[in-house]
């Protein structure tokens, strides 16, 4: 007998509705929610409100809130403000009712403002230790990469500022105060030089031009990840024009901050390869498998027929170098700066020389550089060349491909909001959630996690029962021998 559907009508009371219930056991938010506390930001953001006034959406529901914004890669928050209340998911994981009132979209916008990103940093830093406690992060090796991000600004925006016709705009001043901005929230890129500082975005004034193929503004993002699952341990969001290298050792310390362990090996690309970066991990004690980015220099050598620096040999005792032809060069200036030290010969040994053609083709002769600390810097370079160092290159290249490819699903090729700030914020959260799936993959929640630890201690007793009674076995065994040749 087939079925007729009824009018729908609406009932005044529902009598048996539970939103728990409607929400399937295998539910990734019922997972999140199982295995993230965010209770914690309360005391987080405390400060940044109020003792009077209108009272505000609990935080933990903002960060929620902004967390399914992401998760889900809703496109604006007004819509994912509309969407809510269509969802019994998200209800039920923002702890409202179906008769619940929903927040207004201004309140996302208004708490990132209010909080700042040092909040989301916190939050990351805490997702990053609750994988360490369950045993998801091996800290000893980490791999290093960038990326770049589509800045929310058009080309079009872009302005000269040695220019002078934008100051006869009528938004000038808008425009100015932009720029002011600007200047005062630079402080968060520290020490990291910019490279373009003369044209910029009218729009997005911290957002950079880059120069990839096509001309793009953009932000970038410097990621360490670590091996075994691929957990992203620390990451930094940039303008796009700074030099990913300089970077090295703040992810490197952040590794050693947020999981509390050195990094025994960094992994990483040629545009990591420096001299300072070699030199850097020679300090931290820190293996540094990356090609040497003055190979470069070395292959321009080549295609002009001119002799490697590697064909000079250095005398230690005398300080000077030997070149193919015999003559000595010795030390001729020394940059502070640059820490090397400059080798060469005597003009007219040069011009009077037989291999001239195939050593230098400058008047002044060939000269030689040697860093302050060549030794160490040898050391590090012959490391980066070994069987073990090429492995685990290839190892970066599929391994960090995945990390960035998987943010795509989050909305991390383009930035949502305009300014490094708000950049800064959205990669601390899509790295979050990243970090979050792999905890929901793994099944080690609190409870899981105290109980894997708490089986690798038996293990480790049961061990060293199992020696203590492999030893004391043997000892029966000899007293043994020694009674029965004693009757004998």
């Amino acid at each position: 007998m087939m079925g007729v559907q009824d009018k729908p009508q609406d009932k005044l009371f529902y009598t048996h509705l539970n939103l728990d219930q409607r929400i399937r056991k295998n539910h990734p938010l019922r997972k999140i929610a199982q295995l993230i506390d965010f209770t914690f930001l309360y005391k987080e953001v405390e400060d940044t409100y109020g003792t009077r006034g209108n009272v505000s959406v609990p935080p933990p529901v903002i960060l929620k809130l902004m967390l399914l914004l992401v998760f889900y890669n809703v496109r604006s928050e007004r819509e994912l403000m509309d969407t809510v209340a269509e969802r019994l998911d998200w209800l039920w994981f923002l702890g409202y009712d179906l008769d619940s009132e929903i927040p207004n979209h201004s309140v996302l916008s208004k708490a990132r403002r209010r909080w700042g990103p040092e909040v989301f940093q916190g939050f990351f830093e805490r997702i990053v230790l609750q994988c360490v406690e369950a045993g998801l992060v091996d800290g000893g090796k980490i791999f290093v990469d960038s990326s770049l991000i589509d800045a929310d600004a058009s080309k079009n925006s872009v302005m000269d500022t040695r220019n002078l016709k934008h100051q006869l705009r009528k938004n000038y001043k808008e425009l100015e105060a932009r720029l002011e901005e600007r200047n005062q929230a630079e402080e968060p890129c520290g020490r990291h030089e910019r490279v373009n500082s003369r044209y910029i975005s009218s729009t997005d004034p911290d957002a950079a031009i880059v120069r990839r193929g096509e001309a793009k503004l953009s932000y970038q993002a410097h990621r360490a990840v670590e091996e075994s699952h691929e957990i992203i341990t620390a990451t930094e969001a940039t303008p796009g024009d700074v030099n990913e290298a300089h970077l090295l050792e703040d992810l490197l310390e952040k590794h050693r901050s947020n999981t509390g362990e050195k990094a025994t090996t960094a992994v990483a690309d040629s545009k990591y390869g420096t001299v300072d970066n070699f030199l850097l991990c020679h300090d931290k004690g820190v293996q540094a498998h990356m090609p040497d980015l003055g190979e470069a220099a070395k292959g321009r050598n080549r295609k002009r027929n001119i002799f490697p620096d590697e064909r000079f040999q250095y005398d230690r005792e005398q300080d000077v170098y030997i070149c193919p032809a015999g003559q000595q060069l010795k030390r001729k200036s020394v940059h502070k700066k640059r820490k090397s030290i400059d080798y060469g010969a005597p003009r007219k040994a040069c011009a009077s020389c037989d291999l001239r053609d195939q050593c230098t083709r400058n008047k002044s002769g060939r000269t030689v550089k040697r860093h302050l600390r060549q030794e160490d810097l040898d050391r590090m370079r012959q490391a980066s060349r070994s069987g073990k160092a090429k492995k685990d290159l290839k190892t970066r290249t599929h391994l960090m491909e995945r990390s960035f490819a998987r943010s795509k699903r989050y909305g991390y090729d383009r930035a949502r909001w305009r300014g490094l700030w708000r950049m800064q914020i959205q990669e601390y959260l899509i790295c979050s959630i990243q970090n979050i799936q792999v905890l929901i993959k793994s099944g080690l929640g609190p409870k899981k996690a105290s109980a894997r630890a708490l089986l690798d201690a038996r293990e480790r007793i049961a061990k060293n029962w199992g020696a203590v009674a492999l030893k004391f076995g043997r000892f029966l065994r000899v007293v043994h021998r020694q009674l029965v040749g004693s009757f004998a």
